[in-house]
């Protein structure tokens, strides 16, 4: 997997891929990366990137001939000219964007399929909507909050997705954390076994293994159906309990008919970095 990443501070960029497992992967081969300063195609000798938007309002905006330079530079295609670029394989082009779709595990999962993710980092207000309309395959959300940094987002995509890379982590490490099948994971304990008069449940000292697997269950829907109710709603709607999880779900009480509030809604301030 190739990460090149467009930014205006790519130093950000450079400190997370040195760090932890990140680090590990990248010097075993696994993970490769690529920071693009967008100020390096500014067309001033100020490397002026970005100005006041037509039609006015605050704040300023990125302008479009860095950019759509930057991303020329790594083989981003435009769309409609693909052909252009057949002799090479070209990345999928992402923008973190408040207006983009909400960025999941699903999500993830099929992001670290590709061979190569340009992520697109925008600044201030954004960018001049003709790079995304030319340019961008996929705006993606991080989350219903306002950051003021797009390299912030594009980290959180990058973290997600590489350790879903082959070889990266174990893969059962993998199988039963949060949203695998639809639920929270289960809560965690290591030593010492009393901490402070807290004690571990003494089940998950028993060594009775179908038992801590049918605790780790429970604790499991208990715990979504307390945090996250609209997991379990999408769960069922998926179809994505086995038996044993549906009957636990009514065991638990189930779900109150009272319906999630849509994210999204006539206020959208869903901000990955503009």
């Amino acid at each position: 997997m190739k990460y090149t990443v467009l930014t205006l501070f790519p130093e950000i960029i450079d400190a997370f891929f040195a760090s932890s497992i990140m680090a590990k992967a990248v010097s075993r081969g696994i993970v490769e990366y690529q920071p693009v300063n967008i100020r390096d195609f500014a067309q001033d000798k100020h490397h002026t990137c970005d100005d006041a938007p037509y039609g006015g309002g605050a704040g300023m905006l990125m302008l479009p001939e860095p950019l759509g330079l930057a991303l020329e530079s790594v083989g981003a295609a435009k769309k409609g000219d693909s052909h252009l670029f057949e002799a090479a394989d070209t990345g999928r082009v992402i923008y973190l964007s408040p207006g983009g779709v909400p960025f999941t595990q699903e999500l993830a999962r099929e992001l670290a399929q590709e061979e190569e993710l340009i992520l697109l980092c925008g600044r201030y207000e954004g960018i001049d909507q003709r790079i995304i309309d030319a340019y961008v395959d996929d705006e993606i959300c991080v989350g219903d909050y306002v950051l003021s940094s797009g390299e912030v987002a594009a980290l959180a995509v990058i973290d997600a997705t590489y350790r879903l890379v082959d070889r990266v982590i174990t893969p059962e490490s993998l199988e039963e954390e949060s949203f695998s099948g639809g639920l929270l994971e289960y809560p965690q304990y290591t030593r010492p076994e009393v901490y402070d008069t807290l004690r571990v449940p003494e089940l998950l000292l028993s060594g009775h293994h179908e038992n801590i697997r049918r605790w780790r269950l429970r604790k499991r829907v208990e715990k979504t159906l307390t945090l996250r109710p609209d997991l379990i709603r999408r769960g069922e709607a998926l179809d994505l309990f086995d038996g044993e999880t549906r009957k636990l779900i009514q065991e638990l009480g189930g779900l109150s008919d009272e319906k999630p509030v849509e994210s999204g809604g006539e206020k959208d301030e869903r901000n990955t970095g503009d």
